[in-house]
């Protein structure tokens, strides 16, 4: 997105949104890796104490990376904080050309606007509002959220992500840009768009219909009360942390998964099965009823042997979280040292097929633009 005639040394801040599961890690670590050689920085702010999104994305960009955890971004900083952040990633010596926040799954986009917007730090400008659609959860998160119609508006590029999961994507398409219509509205699978309808990676006119105070102020003066904290996505949303040194048994944690209630919305982290698959841990991702497996080599991670873990973040509304506390310290292994041949079949049932039979395993540099696949985890990184 081309930012509002910046000088120079201004380096536009891209905000990144859109409801939990909809792909926004996906689609940055999509971003990190097709940059064109544009060097990207990020603020990364998760919900749960466990900065799960953050480590995701850390691995491909080191110290550009700020990581905010166990909070909301639109309500546990204000715009001078916001700048202390911002301040670390534009100082001329990063070599930063873009920064992206990328929000956690319950903010309020338009109150990370406003902040934008207020800062006082010369080195930056806002650089637009990007909103991530989850095309085949659209229908249910809207009639639970109205709220999303306005976070639709207030957009300057909307991303209908998992189309290859949306039966009647098409509709959702045409919904979306109905619902969105100031803005640019891609389809995409996987998070892949180009990043240039995020930032310029070479100069070019002004865009039109930037969002600016103006804006916001049109979108908020119909009466309703959108600006007080009790209106935010996060406030009908708990969060549950779960960290554990001993490895968790197969079975028992596909038990937990398998009757988990319709309220528990999100599920994202590692596990450590120990002996079950000791040169592995598995980052383990559910949106609603969907779930998947990725197993990937602790050799890839900084971490000694004798102190993996096991770290997840759960996000529901109504949930019991002291019942959900005391159900995953139930998955703990008895026999942390040993392990039985069919154990792991439960969760093998929602590893992807490393053969190439499913479309993420494809090289995206080979791959034709308009196939599509399993979104969740794309070769671009860890799942969002």
């Amino acid at each position: 997105m081309s930012q509002q005639s910046p000088g120079p040394q201004q380096i536009p801040v891209v905000v990144l949104a859109g409801f939990l599961g909809s792909g926004k890690t996906t689609l940055l670590n999509h971003l990190l890796h097709r940059s064109g050689g544009t060097r990207v920085g990020a603020i990364v702010n998760d919900f749960g104490a466990i900065e799960i999104d953050a480590m995701a994305v850390a691995g491909a960009l080191g110290d550009s990376t700020v990581s905010l955890g166990n909070g909301c971004l639109c309500c546990a900083v204000d715009a001078s904080e916001l700048d202390v952040y911002l301040e670390r990633l534009a100082r001329p010596s990063t070599g930063i050309d873009v920064i992206v926040i990328e929000a956690s799954g319950l903010a309020e986009p338009q109150e990370l606007v406003r902040m934008l917007l207020a800062s006082e730090h010369p080195g930056i400008v806002y650089g637009g509002l990007v909103e991530v659609v989850d095309a085949a959860e659209f229908d249910g998160t809207r009639a639970k959220h109205p709220e999303i119609d306005r976070h639709l508006a207030l957009a300057d590029l909307v991303v209908v992500n998992k189309l290859d999961r949306a039966p009647d994507g098409g509709r959702v398409l045409g919904l979306v840009r109905e619902l969105a219509d100031r803005a640019a509205v891609v389809p995409a699978t996987y998070g892949r768009i180009d990043p240039e309808f995020l930032f310029d990676c070479r100069p070019s006119e002004e865009r039109i219909g930037q969002l600016s105070f103006d804006d916001l102020h049109e979108h908020t003066g119909d009466g309703d009360d959108h600006d007080g904290h009790h209106a935010h996505l996060h406030t009908a949303y708990d969060s549950l942390s779960f960290v554990s040194e001993q490895p968790l048994d197969p079975r028992r944690l596909m038990g937990f998964l398998d009757s988990r209630s319709e309220g528990l919305y999100r599920i994202k982290g590692y596990v450590d099965f120990g002996p079950y698959d000791a040169a592995n841990r598995y980052a383990v991702h559910a949106v609603g009823p969907f779930l998947r497996f990725y197993p990937e080599p602790w050799a890839g991670v900084d971490v000694d042997a004798g102190t993996r873990l096991t770290q997840l973040v759960l996000i529901g509304s109504g949930i019991d979280s002291d019942a959900l506390a005391k159900d995953l310290e139930g998955c703990k292994s008895d026999a942390p040292h040993a392990a039985d041949e069919h154990g792991m079949w439960g969760v093998l049932r929602y590893v992807q097929d490393p053969d190439g039979q499913d479309p993420d395993a494809q090289d995206p540099d080979v791959q034709d633009p308009g196939e599509q696949g399993t979104d969740e985890q794309g070769p671009d990184g860890p799942p969002a």
